[in-house]
């Protein structure tokens, strides 16, 4: 397929580029993602996008026709995704350990992600240190709900054309819309999933939030820490809520003001398997959890039941 119509449009430079609508965005994305464009005309996409930056028909658009093409998941009960992309250079990634915390919980996990990343601690990397399965299929997933464990399954598994755009990255040097619609992918249907969505420029949270409500979401956003979806241990981050794309302040939570008083115990090393030893420490109750870890779990079992009160009244 020849992507050279809508090269046209989004590739005439920041001030001259013109937006696709969702259609357009869609169609693009799924010859992308079929390997139904050069390399030449991939590379011009990427750069292309990577200089206008994404319109919201066109996040639309890109997400549907990576959705179409993952795992079919339809969890029964109440389900938080976590998508996992950036992994930690300077502080402990301890999505592995929120995810441990919404499982003592009894609300299921589905985290996803690299398997790994050059210079970086994954979350994939620390769910292995701490003898936790990676999922390779549906039949895995559902085992390890079953097990009540949260579940880890890679990118390359659960959408193998969004894994390959992904690894673009290593050819250019840069991340790519790819990266955009994988931190907001939810491969689940059904209504029973929320997902965690994290940004780590604010300009890009005052988009994500836009495109949340207009994609009428059931969504965590937060500024993550090191780009992960987790709240910085250190200091609660302002996180908000949206049901069924509805901003919910009575759901949210306010960013933590003034100077800390108070430090968490973190361990010094991030590398995965400090940070695994960490992360059962304080899941068997030996070490304290960070404090605004508990709050964003918490925030997000107020989340989870306004769902399911939902879904009541649409039942009623």
């Amino acid at each position: 397929m020849k992507i050279a119509q809508y090269l046209r449009e989004i590739g005439r430079g920041k001030e001259g580029a013109r937006s696709l609508d969702a259609e357009q965005a869609s169609a693009l994305m799924a010859a992308v993602l079929d390997g139904q464009v050069g390399d030449l005309e991939l590379g011009a996409f990427v750069m292309a996008m990577r200089i206008k930056g994404e319109s919201q028909a066109e996040l639309g658009g890109f997400l549907q026709a990576v959705r179409e093409r993952c795992l079919p998941l339809a969890p029964q009960r109440s389900t938080v995704v976590l998508p996992s992309y950036n992994g930690s250079r300077k502080l402990p990634n301890l999505t592995a350990l929120l995810a441990l915390l919404l499982a003592q919980q009894e609300i299921q996990v589905l985290v996803h992600g690299p398997l790994s990343d050059p210079g970086r601690v994954t979350t994939a990397e620390i769910f292995h240190a701490l003898g936790l399965p990676v999922a390779r299929d549906v039949e895995d997933i559902e085992a390890g709900w079953q097990r009540q464990e949260p579940v880890f399954i890679g990118t390359q598994d659960l959408c193998p054309p969004l894994a390959r755009l992904l690894d673009v990255r290593w050819t250019v040097g840069l991340r790519n819309s790819g990266h955009t619609i994988a931190k907001l992918l939810d491969p689940c249907s059904g209504g029973h999933s929320l997902r965690v969505v994290n940004y780590t420029h604010p300009e890009y949270g005052s988009s994500l939030n836009t495109f949340l409500q207009h994609s009428a979401a059931d969504a965590m956003l937060l500024r993550g820490t090191e780009g992960e979806p987790v709240a910085d241990p250190r200091r609660m981050p302002r996180i908000d809520l949206f049901i069924a794309g509805q901003p919910r302040p009575d759901l949210s939570l306010l960013a933590q003001d003034g100077v800390l008083t108070e430090l968490p115990v973190l361990p010094r090393e991030t590398d995965a398997a400090t940070t695994a030893l960490y992360i059962q420490g304080v899941v068997s109750g030996e070490k304290p959890a960070p404090a605004p870890l508990q709050q964003q779990v918490a925030c997000l079992q107020r989340a989870l039941a306004a769902m399911r009160m939902r879904s009541v009244a649409a039942s009623a």
